[in-house]
């Protein structure tokens, strides 16, 4: 692959992240409603993990020399959250897909970009495993947990 095909794919999988962030932080603040007095903090801490990779990842397209993709007005939520059972399983599905975006990023990009992509697996993985109460043998691949498509957005 020539330098130039391996740079659109790195900026489009960390354009795709971003996307993903947008939406976890969007997805966030209906947990943050939802969720429990018990979880209110773990939700909050989550919140403001994504906003800060999301700023983050902002700064790294323009630093591609692109410009970011732009959060969507409202996200259509994959199932209705009325409570906190609801939002605990949004949080779950929000950090898988976010983890499938940040599998693709790593197989993407590399050096520094490609660590911190790791990292944010990783993190996604463990807060997954934490809303869930479970986890899967390989966070971020969906054809290998069993489910669907790793979507980095709830549908729109």
């Amino acid at each position: 692959m020539s330098d130039e095909s391996e740079k659109k794919r790195e900026l489009k999988a960390v354009q795709a992240a971003l996307a993903a962030e947008h939406a976890a932080v969007y997805g966030y603040g209906v947990v943050g409603g939802r969720v429990g007095t018990d979880r209110r903090t773990e939700a909050q801490a989550a919140y403001d993990a994504h906003r800060a990779r999301r700023d983050a990842l902002g700064r790294e397209v323009r630093d591609l020399g692109a410009t970011p993709v732009a959060a969507r007005a409202g996200y259509a939520l994959p199932f209705p959250v009325p409570d906190a059972a609801a939002a605990a399983r949004l949080a779950a599905e929000l950090e898988e897909r976010v983890a499938g975006v940040y599998s693709d990023l790593v197989r993407a990009a590399d050096g520094d970009r490609r660590r911190a992509a790791a990292e944010a697996l990783r993190e996604a993985a463990v807060r997954a495993v934490r809303w869930r109460g479970g986890s899967v043998a390989f966070p971020g691949l969906a054809e290998r947990s069993g489910a669907g498509a790793a979507s980095a957005a709830p549908t729109a």
